[in-house]
């Protein structure tokens, strides 16, 4: 599932497509129809992030929600000569005076009004991307809870927008066991990893991938996958730690496969 460095850099990437214009709004696919002729022929006047959810504002006080889930995903194409058929499930496709995107297969993909915006977002912990994200309310639900930080920081209620990825990699930058209660993590500690993750997850907007890998560590076996990100411990099972040489160990924890060090991380 996409993390919310993704997100946000789609949100970017459909503003400056889109902002200010025109757009014709359709439903190859066929379960979109209705929303997508409520606003078929507006104006796309934003697009913007929280978390893992994109919202499209048009004029008229029409919203579309995205949530890509495990599947979706957006493919960009050029509209100036000409549009090309629709290949696959397009679910939504939005062509501009320039560009044209298709959406396919995303968990949800529908029109709605900002009181469910709110209550969308009413649901979420705070988004480490966005500037008005209040830190300390995330660190009061950590604190009060004894579920392990491991489960607690991929609780979208909590923190929205950190995937598997983040929650493995920053819980090893910051040497903290995976399966310390949330009521065992000072406000330090949290401080730290906050301000650690807001940077991170920039540099993956800005980059559009996932960079964890202090470059005094950049060392050892490759990535674990052709054109994956070099992790610490996400994915590496087995494969020797790159500070202390220990085997990383994995688990599944809430669903999710954990991955850590058990030398470095107590």
């Amino acid at each position: 599932m996409p993390e919310g460095h993704t997100i946000h850099r789609l949100a970017r990437q459909h503003q400056r497509m889109f902002k200010g214009q025109r757009v014709a709004v359709s439903s190859p696919q066929g379960r979109f129809i209705e929303g997508a002729d409520a606003v078929n022929g507006k104006v796309f006047t934003k697009a913007s992030a929280y978390g893992k959810h994109l919202f499209h504002h048009y004029d008229g006080d029409r919203i579309v929600h995205v949530h890509l889930g495990l599947y979706g995903k957006f493919g960009v194409f050029d509209a100036t000569d000409g549009v090309p058929d629709p290949v696959g499930q397009v679910r939504m496709r939005i062509i501009g005076t320039q560009k044209g995107t298709d959406l396919r297969g995303p968990t949800a993909c529908e029109v709605v009004t900002e009181a469910e915006v709110s209550e969308i977002l009413a649901r979420l912990g705070p988004d480490p991307l966005r500037k008005d994200a209040d830190p300390g309310a995330a660190y009061t639900r950590i604190h009060k809870s004894r579920r392990v930080i491991g489960a607690l920081l991929m609780d979208q209620s909590v923190l929205a927008g950190v995937g598997n990825v983040y929650r493995n990699e920053l819980l090893y930058r910051h040497r903290i066991d995976p399966h310390r209660p949330g009521t065992k993590v000072d406000e330090a500690e949290f401080d730290d990893a906050w301000t650690d993750l807001v940077e991170l997850m920039n540099v993956g907007v800005r980059k559009g991938r996932i960079i964890t890998i202090r470059p005094e560590d950049d060392h050892g076996l490759p990535s674990y996958g052709a054109r994956r990100p070099r992790t610490y411990v996400y994915r590496r099972a087995g494969d020797p730690c790159r500070i202390c040489d220990t085997p990383i160990r994995t688990e599944v924890l809430e669903g999710r496969n954990l991955f850590w060090c058990p030398t470095c991380q107590t």
